[in-house]
């Protein structure tokens, strides 16, 4: 069974429903239904799309679109398309599109093959876990998870309610995975570490993994290993993003926040602790015993040294880079540069360096 298997159909729904479930006025006709989302080019009858500038609402009206989600400035127009009337648009058209998706559980596990009755855990439901799946006899799979082919769940995992594990993943001794999340194929979750409800790990990710620690012999230079026990938690409603590694605690935890989004190809090191509704952009890497604090936004390929802190509603460009034990405060402000600073700082700097080298 493949993965995409597993997915459910999108969900028709009328706009009524759609509007009450978002937030939003309903101008037109409510029970006109539909059933996904689209770009205004590629949309459908049965689709939605959503404007955030005015300048683009004759053409969403023009669409095929089945409904226009629109701020304010589109309440007087007129169309004879219906239109659900929002303070922010992109956020009710994120939300609308999460409702299609809302799984019905007679969907959920396509025609995929039964398990073998040994190689279910305690309480895992014969018709969701996949034949060529190995589960540990002291694992707990939920009546309404799906475990994929050639998944490999270990002694006394635990697997939430209506959580959905991907071909080939490794889910590890001890490890607990709430309810609802989406586990996608190869991911490797070592042991003991835990995962909230309503995360999503996108395929190929790495979680717990041991930490880049070691303590040199100054006799020999050898380098020896230190030790590398502790564990990683992952809060409610995180998404890591593909090939993403995130390390364990050496002695004590690292921890992600509840709604923290991490995108492809991050490395995040041991002992970090991420706050809630962090964004970090893709090839970002945090040394051990980093701080990122609450609402703090990391562009792409930022690099942290180790027990730096980042403080709450900081924005850091991408490229910049903070040295180690150093602290970023400023809530709103841009940073920008190695080492970085605000980015009007910044920019004031290179039009200096530019001017200097014109006069040479």
């Amino acid at each position: 069974m493949a993965f995409a298997a597993v997915q459910c159909e999108l969900m028709k729904r009328s706009l009524q429903e759609v509007a009450e479930a978002v937030g939003a006025r309903l101008h037109g006709d409510g029970k006109a239904q539909v059933s996904g989302v689209a770009s205004i080019v590629t949309a459908s009858a049965e689709d939605l799309v959503f404007v955030e500038d005015e300048k683009f609402l004759a053409s969403a009206l023009g669409s095929r679109a089945g409904a226009v989600i629109a701020g304010g400035f589109a309440a007087a127009a007129a169309s004879g398309k219906p239109m659900l009337i929002s303070e922010h648009p992109k956020l009710a058209f994120a939300r609308a599109a999460r409702l299609f998706r809302e799984r019905r559980g007679e969907e959920k596990v396509g025609g995929h093959a039964p398990c073998d009755s040994d190689a279910r855990g305690a309480g895992a439901a014969r018709e969701k876990v996949h034949g060529t799946a190995v589960v540990a006899a002291s694992a707990r799979v939920a009546s309404g998870a799906v475990v994929g082919e050639r998944a490999v769940i270990g002694e006394q995992a635990e697997i939430g309610e209506d959580t959905q594990i991907g071909a080939g993943c490794v889910i590890g001794m001890g490890v607990k995975i709430g309810a609802e999340c989406e586990i996608y194929p190869n991911v490797t979750i070592y042991a003991g570490s835990t995962l909230g409800e309503r995360v999503i790990v996108h395929a190929g990710a790495v979680l717990g993994s041991d930490g880049f620690g070691y303590v040199r012999d100054r006799t020999t230079g050898h380098c020896e290993k230190f030790p590398q026990v502790g564990r990683l938690v992952i809060e409610d409603d995180v998404e890591i993003g593909a090939n993403t590694a995130i390390d364990r605690g050496a002695l004590e935890e690292t921890r992600i926040g509840r709604g923290a989004k991490i995108d492809n190809l991050v490395h995040i090191g041991h002992n970090c602790r991420i706050g809630e509704n962090v964004v970090i952009a893709a090839q970002t890497g945090l040394s051990g015993g980093v701080v990122i604090e609450n609402n703090v936004v990391l562009g792409g390929q930022v690099g942290i040294g180790e027990h730096a802190r980042i403080e709450e509603g900081v924005m850091l460009g991408g490229q910049g880079g903070v040295l180690p034990n150093k602290v970023l405060r400023g809530k709103g402000v841009a940073f920008w540069g190695t080492p970085a600073q605000p980015v009007r700082e910044y920019l004031k700097q290179l039009a200096v360096l530019a001017r200097l080298g014109k006069k040479k």
